[in-house]
């Protein structure tokens, strides 16, 4: 199969690789940029907006450009090259995804249209303190009243949720679980922004007979349009993760070449090239994963093909992640544990990605459940 780039994929890849890069120009610039609320930079979220990446995975009659998840794909690679903290996957693909999915078309038209105009940052508001993640809502209950609906209970932690302009809130309701649109005034609503352990920004959402309006058609059970959004969210996060490994390995091999040790490069000693290598092994396996996993969204892959693809690429992704970042650290000594250093804050982000959405461990025993699925192959004559 033929991955290369056509023109307009390569010429998006290095309009937002041109803006990133100067944005985040050094691991410094971005902790300053993560020391202040909202943990990101507005003006590169509007940039990001003007040159269309915002309302990439969107149709055009609702706002957006009508592109495929290559597109997206190639924006969340450059984000995690940089590791660049705007919250494109969380508010573009999965939020805007589940608005796109449900909502009507009133709704799609304002949501995503205000969203790709860089005026409106959603967010989805789905795990539950406690729980394991799931599709289903339990924690969070909406109840039907004479004027609409109501919303009760808490969600966390709700990633970007202190900045969101709009809530996307999963509420159990009967038979199953439904979506809602919350306003951050809403009555009844309480939200406490703090920050992650890689730099991002995380909320506490607490409601209380807060009111709500339904995304879509009012009390249907979205569970399986949440799982498939939460999909191409986990492969877009491969993506991100893929854009994250490759630069902290480049950086790992740069440091082998210059750093001296007994009088010599550290890339003389043949122990610590082989370790590089075998980085380089687990970058490409995760990335042909992922690609591959991006081809079945792109073939219009859905239901069960779908969640096994993302699975597969967030299991990956999470082996690969957890061997370059420690081994990043490891081959860089010393400094690669300083705070002022950037592989110790690429690690950091891997292993945010790896929880988001589920963890390695989650995905390896919801791939598993389905091995009594597979026939067995008749021994050969």
């Amino acid at each position: 199969m033929d991955f290369t780039l056509d023109s307009e994929q390569t010429a998006l890849r290095d309009a937002v690789r041109g803006l990133l890069s100067k944005a985040y120009d050094s691991s410094e610039t971005r902790r300053q940029v993560t020391k202040t609320d909202p943990g990101w930079d507005e003006k590169t979220w509007s940039r990001l907006a003007e040159m269309g990446a915002l309302g990439l995975p969107f149709a055009e009659e609702d706002g957006g450009f009508g592109a495929g998840p290559v597109e997206v794909s190639i924006v969340a690679e450059e984000i995690g090259r940089v590791i660049a903290p705007e919250p494109y996957v969380e508010a573009v693909v999965l939020a805007g995804g589940l608005v796109a999915a449900t909502g009507t078309a009133s709704q799609r038209a304002e949501i995503i249209g205000a969203l790709a105009e860089g005026s409106l940052v959603p967010a989805f508001a789905h795990t539950e303190p406690g729980a394991r993640y799931s599709e289903d809502a339990r924690g969070v209950t909406a109840t039907a009243t004479g004027d609409g609906w109501t919303l009760t209970g808490v969600k966390e932690p709700v990633l970007g949720g202190g900045r969101a302009d709009l809530l996307i809130v999963s509420a159990a309701v009967e038979g199953g679980t439904g979506l809602f649109l919350v306003t951050p005034d809403a009555a009844g609503l309480t939200r406490t922004s703090y920050s992650t352990f890689d730099g991002g920004r995380a909320a506490h959402i607490g409601l209380d007979s807060t009111p709500a309006v339904p995304l879509g058609e009012p009390g249907a059970d979205q569970s399986a349009a949440i799982a498939a959004s939460v999909a191409a969210a986990q492969i877009a996060y491969g993506h991100e993760a893929i854009g994250a490994m490759a630069t902290a390995l480049e950086e790992t091999t740069a440091y082998l070449k210059t750093r001296k040790q007994f009088g010599v490069p550290l890339m003389t000693f043949q122990a610590l090239t082989f370790r590089a290598a075998d980085m380089y092994v687990s970058l490409e396996l995760a990335r042909s994963t992922v690609t591959w996993a991006t081809m079945v969204l792109l073939d219009g892959g859905e239901g069960a093909d779908a969640l096994e693809a993302a699975s597969r690429a967030k299991l990956q992704v999470s082996k690969a992640g957890r061997h370059i970042g420690k081994e990043a650290i490891q081959l860089h000594g010393g400094i690669g544990m300083t705070a002022e250093y950037s592989v110790g804050h690429y690690m950091s982000r891997l292993t945010a990605i790896d929880h988001a959405l589920g963890d390695g461990r989650h995905h390896l025993a919801a791939l598993s459940a389905t091995l009594d699925d597979h026939g067995v192959v008749d021994p050969l004559p």
